[in-house]
Formats: structure tokens, sequence, C-alpha cells
């Protein structure tokens, strides 16, 4: 039987396995991917409530990194919550030394809904080094906003699309609820609509559309059907039960 293509999570640990590493594991084998998995945190957590967020040692995450590269050929990496974005610099920097090609999708966390704060704002200059070197930013309307707190989310918006592409997940919008909007190549802006009139929350959604678009990117898909994917997966893991924790539709890219 052929070996899954491999792509890599470099995300926390959430013991509820709703949002983090687990939760993406759990999207990329969805997508008939091998999921290779990084902790840079382990929460203290269930579906609800997010009481601490212990953070692992950057020369633990450098070399759980590094030790992934010398054994598996990783063309796709998905990047959740770090403590620093002066240390998301250096994992993406070594993440280009390992291999220069690498695609990466940054999911920008900066704070739980249950109001838990993961680490400030960046200053300009590494957050642009940060955003040039990836592939998509998947902000909800809640991070765009804290991403640059001295702009608007119009000018933040401007801003990031000149560095990287964006897809701003529509789930906290208080008009045009469950929208979002992609923009890439600097000019070009897309509208998704939801396909579902009404959807059950869950926590970690977040997590399965940034997971379930570098899943897409990896496989190929170009960019726009990449994001519809992306988003109708999300959609069905949203109205898999009505509880917080949802079910995962293995292989539906393949059905």
């Amino acid at each position: 039987m052929k070996q899954k293509p491999y792509i890599l999570t470099i995300a926390g640990f959430d013991p509820s396995s709703g949002a983090g590493i687990t939760s993406d594991i759990k999207t990329f084998e969805a997508h008939d991917l091998y999921g290779l998995s990084v902790c840079t945190a382990i929460t203290i957590q269930n579906d609800i409530t997010l009481k601490d967020c212990i953070w692992m040692d950057r020369t633990v995450i450098l070399s759980q990194i590094e030790t992934l590269f010398e054994r598996f050929f990783i063309s796709t990496v998905k990047i959740g919550i770090v403590q620093s974005w002066k240390l998301l610099e250096e994992i993406i920097n070594v993440l280009y030394k390992l291999n220069p090609t690498i695609a990466i999708v940054l999911d920008p966390i900066l704070k739980a809904s249950s109001g838990f704060n993961f680490h400030p704002s960046s200053d300009l200059e590494i957050l642009s080094n940060v955003l040039e070197k990836c592939d998509f930013v998947t902000p909800n309307y809640n991070e765009i906003k804290s991403l640059l707190p001295n702009k608007n989310v119009d000018q933040t918006i401007a801003f990031i699309s000149t560095k990287t592409n964006v897809y701003l997940k529509g789930g906290h919008r208080t008009d045009k609820k469950g929208w979002d909007e992609i923009y890439h190549s600097g000019i070009v802006q897309i509208n998704i609509e939801p396909e579902v009139d009404k959807i059950h929350d869950k926590h970690g959604s977040g997590c399965v559309l940034s997971s379930a678009l570098a899943s897409n990117l990896s496989k190929g898909i170009l960019l726009e059907d990449a994001c519809r994917n992306a988003k109708r997966y999300t959609e069905q893991f949203l109205n898999s039960n009505d509880t917080l924790l949802g079910n995962h539709n293995y292989n539906t890219n393949d059905k």
C-alpha cells in the first residue's frame, strides 16, 4: 500500500482534542494525508474553559521539527499557537532552511474564545517578516482587529494582503455571518458564502478550517478551490452533531 503524503502541524496540545494538534491530525487524516505534529504548548482546558497554557521550550520545539525533517519529506505546514512572534519567525526560518519550497498556512491564534490571551501583538518588522514567508494567514474577525491595533480592519487587510494571501473567517462577523473573504495575489477578493442556514458552534473550528486549507494546498488543489473545499469541510464538521466537539468525515475529498 502506498504511503500517504506527509503534512505537519506545529501547534498546541488541547486535552479535549477539539483544537490544536489532535484536531489538525484528524483533519489531515480525513483528507487522506499522514499528519505529523510538533507540540508548542500544553493547555489546561476542556471544550468550554481554558485555564492555563504551558509553553514548550524553544529548543524542544526546534528539535522536534529538525528530527521529523531528518526522516520525512514535508511539503506543507500548518502553524497554530506559538509563544511569541519572535519565536514564530525563528520556527519559520528553520522550516525554510530544511525545505526552501515549504508551504506554510498560519492560523494566528491570539486569544481563546474563553478570553485567555496567548501572546501580545508583534512589532511591525517581525510581523512583516513572518507574513512574507507564509502562503496563507487565516484570521477571524476578532484576530484581524488585534493583529495591528493602530489600524482598522480594512487597513489591516490591505497591509497583510501585500505580504501574503488572506483567508478571513466570517464566523465572528456581525454582518453577513459566516461569509468568508479571500484576498490573494495582492488584488483579488473572493467571497465564499455559507451553504448552510444554521450551524452548531464547535470548539476548534478555526483550527479545522486552517488545517483543511493546508490539506487541500498540500494535495495540489488550486488556491480558490482549496479555499472553497476548506469552507465546505468546516461546515460539515460544524454540523456533524449538536455538541461543542465535532466529528470528522473521513476521506470526504475522495468521495
